[in-house]
């Protein structure tokens, strides 16, 4: 169903959502092993390219009628759930719907006769200021706080919604917009992301190098495939407007990457170097896409064997720590979808607790931690088939999904070096950390 919509130069009939989730539906369907992320990001129907994205449970659907670059769009549409947490912490059907006028007003901003116009949450904050319990209560009750945002936004909330009051009172109205619009003018940089005047009493900044391996294992541990994508977010707070150089150990590792608007790329290119004017708060810096052919950079090692008999399959998976420079492996779970026609399961194990969905036919080992140097969890046992729908029992044809965290480790290998200041009297606090995460990581059978 749709929670929120925008329209720009035609109104675009409903049934064009139902298009998309009725070709949705076929796509799972079709095939069993399938998830929502698997969908198609680009779905044609007779008049439009529907181009959807998937975050939080929740989808980002734009009809596209004209030529047009869809990176430009997929762009947009994930800074929309990026601004959205910026201003509410996280993002939910119920928290948009609780924040109806909010949302309204940031779409009115970022995009201008469908052109992505301001994207930047420091710039946003300046002309749609985020909810307080004060605001929300004052938009609710008469609607003050909502026309002093400015004409064009609230005629549009008006239009959308009918919800929106009347002000109480023109002088008071035009005072606190002309209030809003002097901060909003001499609060601005010449640069769109970082406001001016920035003062904190305690300066730091922090980057987090976050990894997610993507990885394809055949049952005897080689890597079919295997990727390392990540993201450098940034936490900034810092006074005045600080010049800060990042300096890596082993910057060539990288093979494909893109930058935040704040970032010189020339640096970059020249001297590997990430050089740039922070904005104020938490930002991604950096993502980047590291290919890792070599199997023995691989964290762990799945053993599995099954054997099939006459109508039952007995099965024996163990795991084994590897390249993880000594960390441990955190919050380890295998889960194994089995054949349809599966009844019973009876299982043991040697560490964590598994579970076996009789519904969904879905094995799921939650293991926890494993240490270095420890005994390797091993889970035995066996399940029956009813082979009345046809099925083939076999050895062969299944899938293990991995799911670990590694904390303090880049499965890349990279690392910073050093994080320097220019332009600023004080020295910052500065402090960076890893985490590396399964994203698709899948064993085969």
């Amino acid at each position: 169903k749709v929670i929120i919509e925008k329209h720009w130069h035609e109104l675009i009939p409903r049934r064009v959502v139902d298009f998309f989730n009725d070709q949705v539906s076929k796509s799972l369907q079709s095939n069993e092993n399938f998830s929502r992320d698997d969908i198609l990001p680009i779905i044609p129907s007779p008049k439009y390219q529907l181009i959807n994205i998937y975050r939080d449970g929740l989808t980002y659907l734009s009809p596209v009628s004209k030529e047009v670059d869809p990176m430009t769009v997929f762009e947009f549409l994930h800074r929309i759930p990026d601004i959205l947490r910026e201003y509410f912490g996280s993002v939910s059907e119920t928290i948009i719907k609780e924040n109806f006028v909010t949302v309204y007003q940031l779409l009115e901003e970022m995009i201008d006769d469908g052109f992505p116009l301001t994207t930047e949450p420091n710039a946003l904050r300046d002309a749609v200021p985020p909810p307080t319990i004060f605001n929300k209560v004052m938009s609710t009750v008469g609607g003050t706080v909502v026309a002093a945002v400015g004409s064009s936004v609230s005629a549009t909330v008006a239009g959308g919604l009918g919800v929106v009051g009347s002000s109480t009172g023109g002088s008071s109205s035009s005072s606190s917009l002309s209030s809003r619009l002097n901060t909003a003018v001499h609060g601005m940089s010449n640069l769109p992301w970082r406001r001016a005047g920035v003062k904190y009493t305690r300066n730091e900044i922090f980057l987090d190098i976050l990894e997610e391996v993507d990885a394809i294992v055949d049952s005897t541990g080689r890597a079919v495939t295997c990727e390392a994508h990540g993201v450098i977010q940034t936490m900034s707070r810092l006074s005045g407007m600080p010049d800060v150089t990042v300096n890596f150990v082993n910057p060539r590792l990288v093979d494909d990457c893109s930058f935040h608007p704040s970032v010189r790329f020339n640096k970059w290119e020249t001297d590997k170097v990430l050089s740039f004017i922070p904005p104020d708060g938490q930002f991604p810096l950096m993502s980047y896409r590291v290919n890792m052919p070599n199997q023995q950079t691989l964290p762990l090692q799945i053993k599995p064997s099954f054997s099939a008999g006459s109508n039952v399959v007995k099965f024996d998976i163990s795991v084994n720590i590897r390249n993880t420079d000594n960390k441990p492996l955190e919050d380890v779970v295998l889960t194994i979808p089995l054949q349809k026609s599966t009844t019973t399961l009876s299982a043991k194990c040697n560490q964590g607790q598994y579970m076996f969905d009789p519904v969904t036919k879905i094995l799921r080992w939650d293991i926890g931690t494993i240490q270095q140097k420890e005994r390797a969890p091993l889970l035995s046992g066996s399940f029956n088939l009813n082979p009345a729908n046809g099925e083939v029992v076999s050895n062969t044809g299944y899938n293990i999904n991995v799911a670990f965290t590694i904390n303090s480790h880049s499965m890349s290998g990279l690392t910073v070096h050093s994080i320097k200041l220019f332009g600023e009297t004080y020295k910052p606090y500065r402090a960076t950390r890893a985490i590396t995460q399964a994203g698709r990581y899948q064993v085969r059978v």
